[in-house]
Formats: structure tokens, C-alpha cells, sequence
């Protein structure tokens, strides 16, 4: 993992575990829902270039919001 990629997944976890406390569906809206307010598109594609390369090492709650809104952004292109 690269410097960056180490960064990204570690802020993604930490959004993750800030909402962690909250129902799991709750949980991933909310982390994709701050996600998408905050992050560059250059950050997504990089975290997005990172999970699909297999080894993410990111919080459930994270991987799952990244999914979710990766596909919001396919389904609104």
C-alpha cells in the first residue's frame, strides 16, 4: 500500500468507526453521506483503485459506504 492509499484508508476507518455505533444500514449511509461531501473525486478514485486491487484493509462500515456510493455514482452517470 502506498503512502496515500495507508492515508485514505485510515480516514475512511475513522469515519467509520465514528458512526459504528449506529445500526450498520445507518451506519454505511452515513459514512457514504461524508464521504461524498468532503473527498475529492481524486480521492475516491484512488481509494476505489485500492479496494479493487483486493487487499483494503478497510472498516465493514467503510467498504460497505465506498460500495454503495460508487454505485450512486455509476447509476447517476
Amino acid at each position: 500500500m502506498s503512502h496515500t492509499e495507508d492515508r485514505l484508508v485510515m480516514m475512511a476507518n475513522q469515519i467509520a468507526r465514528a458512526f459504528a455505533r449506529l445500526p450498520h444500514e445507518a451506519a454505511v449511509a452515513n459514512v457514504a453521506d461524508h464521504i461524498k461531501s468532503f473527498w475529492e473525486r481524486r480521492m475516491l478514485t484512488q481509494i476505489y483503485a485500492h479496494m479493487d486491487a483486493g487487499d483494503d484493509g478497510l472498516h465493514k462500515i467503510a467498504r460497505d459506504a465506498l460500495m454503495a456510493l460508487r454505485e450512486s455514482n455509476r447509476e447517476a452517470a
